[in-house]
């Protein structure tokens, strides 16, 4: 379901840029992003919640609330972050409901096999920091494993919390200055 939904508001947007690309202007969009300030802030959030449920990686949306909000860096941490938590701590506590073990099982065993494996040695929340700080692996893979194996959720997410605030700081605070220099 999730599936269709998503590919038809990708079906849509594509429509509707092709119907009137002279609409989709830098300046268009900024002035249209102006106009609903805050509730843009609320849709940011709540597709860095979602973004998990999709199994994407954050990665696409911290760089994008980096350019749509360039004189906010540190709402758009805390956004990000706030949105990152609720995600993981949504995959660690409701993935075998969500179907996530079929998935996950049935697509890459011998991964998830490994990821328990690393997830159960005493030096497992430092593997799980660094697999969440990590930018070419996804961390909804980590929640979900820890979840059914149920690691202590207080250590889990600090680990999420640690890995993934260095990740988003480095995109958001230097990724920023970079895109703010060549910009100019």
């Amino acid at each position: 379901m999730f599936v269709l939904i998503w590919v038809s508001v990708l079906v849509s947007a594509v429509a509707f840029y092709l119907a009137d690309p002279a609409r989709f202007t830098a300046a268009n969009l900024a002035a249209f992003i102006n106009t609903f300030h805050t509730e843009i802030w609320f849709v940011y959030f709540g597709l860095s919640v979602i973004r998990g449920f999709t199994l994407l990686p954050s990665t696409p949306l911290v760089l994008a609330g980096t350019l749509l909000f360039p004189n906010a860096p540190w709402s758009v941490f805390f956004t990000s972050m706030a949105g990152i938590l609720v995600s993981s701590s949504l995959i660690y506590f409701c993935s075998e409901a969500l179907g996530f073990s079929d998935f996950f099982e049935s697509k890459k065993p011998v991964v998830i096999a490994n990821l328990r494996k690393r997830l159960e040695r005493p030096t497992g929340l430092i593997f799980v920091s660094i697999w969440a700080f990590f930018p070419f692996v996804p961390t909804d893979a980590v929640c979900y494993v820890a979840g059914t194996i149920r690691m202590n959720y207080l250590k889990f997410i600090a680990a999420v919390f640690i890995g993934e605030s260095i990740l988003c700081s480095f995109y958001i605070f230097l990724g920023g200055s970079l895109i703010g220099y060549v910009w100019k």
